[in-house]
């Protein structure tokens, strides 16, 4: 008797040990390129409201100053996909390596090249020649738009530098201590150099309409993208991250700004909510409502690239394989 009693209990022990782990939520590691930044707000957004756990996803989020630091990360294995710029798919796909846009967040680049107040002369990119550049890093977006910029202004690549500073704080005080004369960032570190007058607006690409102005078109940029290989085989996972992701976008569409202020991490503020929220409510516009890629965005951001990349001209991209919306086209 005891031995039944004895083997019924391992066998219940058993099943509830099957059960959890048939309910262990599906591990994901995610690599942001600044989490901080507005840009990848619905990296940190769909975290705070919870809609990860909802799909049965742990989702950790990995903070990356530099996309082409995150993009490393997970070429490497180590993450299994990246909020960064749509570009780095179709830049890796001309290096023979293939990822998607599994979710596209946003249509404009939310970049802007800010030149130092130092240099009232600078009124275009062209008068930038001989200047140093910030950059969050060497090969991230904000180097290829720079390039771009440059280059279709009539300045050679070799006629200017590149000089990696990051974000925030490091973007601030290189161009305080004048080791950048001008260079792209984003919100809030664009807000913090307007207000305290030490920064003006060169190049704006915060919205749509900006955005066709400087690049020829919709430039879609902010998205989740994840190796080709490793999608295929875990289709189920990846319709879970864009299950989230695209409720977090219809969140985003459907509440003000300062309601998505309070859903993020105070230090986000950079000390000053109201000017956050501000930047939120003037950019939030650049964010999809769906997840879907905008149409013709693709081939602009070829032809960008197209434009100064010696590793992308003469190359053949099959601009089909960049990005998928079969995962976004299934979300309820």
């Amino acid at each position: 008797m005891r031995a039944r009693i004895l083997t019924s209990s391992i066998a219940f022990a058993a099943l509830l040990a099957a059960a959890g782990s048939a309910l262990a939520a599906d591990k994901v590691t995610i690599m942001v390129g600044g989490y901080e930044k507005q840009i990848y707000l619905p990296a940190k957004l769909a975290e705070s409201l919870g809609y990860f756990k909802d799909e049965g996803l742990d989702v950790e989020l990995l903070n990356e100053a530099a996309g082409v630091d995150a993009e490393n990360e997970m070429l490497a294995g180590a993450v299994q996909g990246v909020v960064g710029f749509y570009d780095h798919s179709v830049d890796l796909q001309a290096k023979g390596k293939y990822v998607m846009s599994v979710v596209q967040f946003s249509q404009a680049p939310g970049e802007v090249e800010l030149v130092s107040s130092k240099y009232p002369d600078v009124k275009s990119m062209a008068d930038l020649k001989g200047k140093t550049l910030g950059v969050t890093g060497l090969g991230s977006s904000t180097n290829f738009l720079t390039q771009y910029l440059m280059m279709k202004s009539g300045v050679k690549l070799g006629d200017f530098t590149s000089l990696p500073v990051g974000a925030g704080t490091t973007f601030i005080a290189a161009m305080q201590q004048d080791k950048i004369q001008a260079g792209m960032t984003t919100e809030p570190t664009i807000s913090r150099l307007l207000a305290t007058g030490e920064a003006r607006v060169l190049v704006d690409m915060r919205t749509v309409e900006k955005t066709k102005e400087a690049l020829g078109g919709t430039y879609p940029a902010a998205s989740l993208y994840m190796q080709t290989a490793w999608i295929e085989k875990n289709k189920p996972i990846v319709q879970k991250l864009a299950n989230a992701f695209v409720k977090t976008l219809r969140y985003i569409n459907t509440h003000d700004a300062a309601d998505i202020a309070d859903k993020m991490p105070k230090d986000y503020y950079a000390g000053n909510k109201e000017a956050y929220v501000k930047a939120l409510a003037d950019g939030k516009a650049m964010f999809t409502v769906d997840g879907v890629m905008p149409q013709g965005g693709p081939e602009t951001v070829l032809a960008v690239l197209s434009g100064f990349s010696k590793n992308i001209q003469g190359k053949q991209i099959d601009l089909s394989k960049t990005f998928t919306t079969e995962f976004v086209k299934n979300v309820k």
